[in-house]
C-alpha cells in the first residue's frame, strides 16, 4: 500500500492524540473487550473463560502496539502485530474447531476504538484542514494495521490446522466432538479412535490455566492428580486449546476433594471444573457439559475457587444468571453483613450448615463456642431481619457471595 507522509503539524497532532489514548488505555481496552465479545459470532468466546481472556489480551496487545508505534513514529504505517499473543489465539481457535470468520469480531472492537480516537482528534484541533488530514491518516493507519494483523492470524491458523491433521490429536478431537454433538458415531468406532472404553462410569473435568503463557505440562499433571484422587488409571485427555484440557476419568468414584486440593498446592496456576460421575456414552457427554457449565460459572463470577464441582455450583449457576437481580437479592437479604469481614460471614454460613448447632459449628471452625456466639451476635446486628426468621435466604445469599470474586 502506497503511503503519503503526513504534514509535520499532523504528525505532531497524531503523537499528541496517541499519548492521550495511552493515558486512557484501561477505559479504551475495556470498551473494546465489551464490544468484541458482544458480536453476534462471539458467544463461544464470551462463555469460555480462556477464549475471553485471550480476546482481552489480544485487544490490549493490538491497542498498545498501534498507539506506541504512533508515539514513536507518528502518522507512518504500523506493521502487523506478530507478537506471541495473536499467534497464540490462532492456535486456540483451531484447537477449538473455530474458523477464520470469528476474526471479523475484532473489527467491532476496532470501531469502538475509532470512535474514541475521533473524539480525541476533535479536541486536539479546530482547524478543519488539519482535522481532515488527521482523520484520514488515522483511519488508513488503524484499518490497515488491523487488516494485516488479522491476515497474520489467519495464516498462522492455516499452519496450526495442518500440524493438527498430521497427528492423532485431530482424530481424538473429532471423535469427542461427534459424541458431544450427538452425531451418529458408533460406540465401537469412537472407542477405537479414542483408545478409551465408553461403556463405563466417567467423571469429566475441564483443566485450564487462565495464563495462556504458562507451562502446559501443569495441565497434564493436574489431570493425572485428578485420576489418582479417584483411584483411577490414566485419564483420557483431549487438548481443547493451548491452555485447556478436557479430561475424562474412568471409574465409579469421584475424585477425593481433599486429595485434589492437596495436589493443586503444587500446581498453583491451574484451575479445575469437575462434572458429576455418570455412566456410558450419554454419561460421557453429560458429565463433560456439566464440567463446562461449572467452568463458566467460576469465570462469570470471577471466583477465586481453584477447584469447583458441578454439584457445588449448580444452584449458584441458576441463581446468578441475572447478575443485577442476584446482587439485589444479596443486598436485601444480608444488608451490611454482605460487606462484613469474611470470617464473620463464614461463621454464619457454617452455623446454618450445621443446622444452627453452635457446638458443631464451633468445632468445625476450630474456635471456642463463646467466640462463635459473639460473632453471631454481631452478625445479627448487621442483618436486616433476625437470622431465625430468615435462615434459608441468608444461607443462599452467603453461598452466592462465597463464589464471588468480590463482595457486592
Amino acid at each position: 500500500m502506497s503511503w503519503t507522509e503526513p504534514s509535520e503539524r499532523v504528525r505532531e497532532l497524531i503523537s499528541q492524540c496517541a499519548q492521550t489514548a495511552l493515558n486512557a488505555a484501561p477505559e479504551w481496552v475495556t470498551d473494546m473487550d465489551t464490544a468484541t465479545l458482544s458480536a453476534v459470532n462471539m458467544q463461544a468466546f464470551a462463555d469460555d473463560p480462556e477464549l475471553r481472556g485471550a480476546t482481552n489480551r489480544l485487544n490490549r496487545a493490538n491497542f498498545l502496539h498501534w498507539v506506541t508505534a504512533n508515539i514513536r513514529d507518528p502518522g507512518m504505517p504500523v506493521p502487523p502485530n506478530l507478537d506471541p499473543e495473536p499467534l497464540r489465539i490462532a492456535r486456540d481457535l483451531v484447537r477449538r474447531g473455530l474458523n477464520e470468520s470469528t476474526l471479523d469480531a475484532y473489527r467491532v472492537g476496532q470501531n469502538t476504538a475509532w470512535r474514541r480516537w475521533m473524539a480525541i482528534a476533535f479536541e486536539a484541533t479546530s482547524d478543519h484542514r488539519e482535522l481532515r488530514e488527521l482523520l484520514d491518516v488515522s483511519a488508513r493507519s488503524i484499518f490497515g494495521f488491523l487488516d494485516t494483523t488479522i491476515a497474520a492470524i489467519w495464516a498462522q491458523m492455516q499452519i496450526e490446522r495442518e500440524e493438527l491433521t498430521r497427528g492423532n490429536h485431530a482424530e481424538r478431537r473429532e471423535a469427542v466432538a461427534l459424541i458431544l454433538d450427538g452425531a451418529p458415531i458408533t460406540r465401537q468406532r469412537a472407542e477405537t479412535r479414542l483408545g478409551y472404553n465408553l461403556d463405563q462410569h466417567h467423571t469429566a473435568a475441564v483443566v485450564w490455566n487462565p495464563d495462556a503463557t504458562a507451562d502446559s505440562g501443569d495441565l497434564e499433571r493436574a489431570a493425572e492428580a485428578l485420576a489418582r484422587a479417584a483411584g483411577a488409571s490414566r485419564p483420557l485427555t483431549v487438548i481443547a486449546s493451548a491452555a485447556t484440557l478436557w479430561v475424562w476419568i474412568p471409574g465409579p468414584r469421584s475424585p477425593d476433594s481433599t486429595q485434589v486440593q492437596s495436589a493443586m498446592d503444587n500446581i498453583p496456576a491451574v484451575r479445575i471444573a469437575i462434572g458429576p460421575t455418570a455412566q456410558g456414552l450419554d454419561g460421557f457427554r453429560r458429565s463433560h457439559l456439566d464440567a463446562l457449565t461449572t467452568q463458566r460459572v467460576v469465570a462469570r463470577l470471577h471466583s477465586t475457587q481453584r477447584v469447583a464441582s458441578f454439584e457445588a455450583v449448580q444452584m449458584i449457576s441458576l441463581l446468578t444468571q441475572d447478575a443485577d437481580h442476584a446482587d439485589q437479592f444479596i443486598r436485601n437479604t444480608l444488608g451490611n453483613l454482605a460487606s462484613a469481614d469474611p470470617e464473620l460471614r463464614a461463621t454464619v454460613l457454617v452455623f446454618v450448615q450445621e443446622r444452627c448447632n453452635a457446638a458443631r459449628a464451633a468445632a468445625r471452625l476450630y474456635t471456642h463456642r463463646n467466640t462463635l456466639l459473639r460473632r453471631l451476635t454481631r452478625a445479627q446486628e448487621l442483618l436486616p431481619r433476625p437470622l431465625d426468621d430468615n435462615v434459608v435466604p441468608v444461607a443462599v445469599a452467603l453461598e452466592m457471595l462465597n463464589w464471588r470474586g468480590a463482595g457486592v
